[in-house]
């Protein structure tokens, strides 16, 4: 897997004219790669973090009788910023691939849900299918955004990664759930239960600067979880969209949330590990920090 498109990789090298003078060890040492973890963080959620700025700026400053409604501007702009990130390489083109994909897995997942009142889209818009405004695509597909870059930028490997196909199934089982909860059993907690079995083991290797680290692949994916929690939340309270709950006020999304986002994020990682298949470390990184 290449690490860095070309843009990426003349920006790596200008910070590696700088970082590399810094301190490797002790406290100092530390903070660089802390401090070079949250810029990579950063990196990678380019798409999303443009995205929900943008849902917040319009919160503000969208006026209610524009010719162009607010969640038609978040359409294009969402678009844009795309066409932008390929053009600029930015992003590759097997991202854009995962990205097109989700938005096509998450538009799917929105019209049903909203069918049954799960939550609203309380604007109205132009490109829409349904209730459902087309932008809300892509903010299943920044999820995807970000695992696909965040798995290249970091180098992320693994050890102790489970069969492809059961990790397949497992995405398939979480996303036919989505949908047959409403009609039939929830087996929400027998998906959680056999998401530990498959990634119990599993241990992700990734790259900062100038070290290896590693950590649960299952803790990897609960801290995912959180961070799109909260982004959950800051779009409820922009008013991007609402649950039955915060029609008259606002009030912080449900905890129980969580564990839905749990479960989607899986279904986007499984998608990005068909396009940046988990390979693992080489033998002399196994034993980095």
């Amino acid at each position: 897997m290449r690490r860095f498109t070309s843009l990426e990789a003349r920006i790596d090298a200008a910070a590696h004219r700088v970082l590399d003078a810094l301190p490797r060890h002790g406290l100092s040492g530390a903070l660089v790669e802390f401090l070079v973890f949250g810029l990579k963080q950063a990196w990678a959620c380019l798409f999303g973090g443009l995205l929900l700025a943008l849902i917040i700026a319009t919160h503000y400053v969208w006026p209610r009788d524009a010719l162009l409604a607010r969640y038609d501007f978040l359409f294009l702009a969402a678009l844009g910023i795309q066409v932008a990130m390929l053009a600029g390489r930015l992003e590759t083109l097997s991202e854009a691939k995962v990205i097109l994909i989700f938005h096509v897995v998450g538009t799917a997942m929105e019209v049903f849900k909203t069918s049954v009142g799960s939550w609203i889209y309380p604007e109205d818009s132009f490109f829409h299918i349904g209730p459902v405004p087309l932008f809300s695509g892509f903010m299943y597909a920044a999820v995807g955004s970000y695992l696909a870059r965040v798995s290249r930028i970091f180098d992320m490997r693994y050890t102790n990664y489970p069969p492809l196909w059961t990790t397949v199934l497992l995405a398939v089982g979480i996303y036919v759930n989505f949908f047959a909860h409403h009609y039939t059993v929830d087996i929400r907690y027998g998906l959680f239960a056999l998401t530990a079995v498959l990634y119990l083991r599993t241990v992700v290797h990734y790259r900062v600067f100038r070290f290896r680290h590693r950590m649960p692949l299952l803790l990897g994916f609960l801290l995912v979880a959180l961070f799109i929690w909260f982004a959950e939340n800051i779009g409820t309270w922009s008013r991007a969209w609402i649950y039955p709950s915060q029609s008259h006020s606002w009030t912080p999304v449900s905890l129980g949330k969580l564990g839905a986002w749990y479960l989607l994020m899986i279904i986007s990682f499984v998608l990005v590990s068909l396009v940046h298949r988990p390979t693992e470390p080489d033998i002399e990184e196994r034993d980095s920090k």
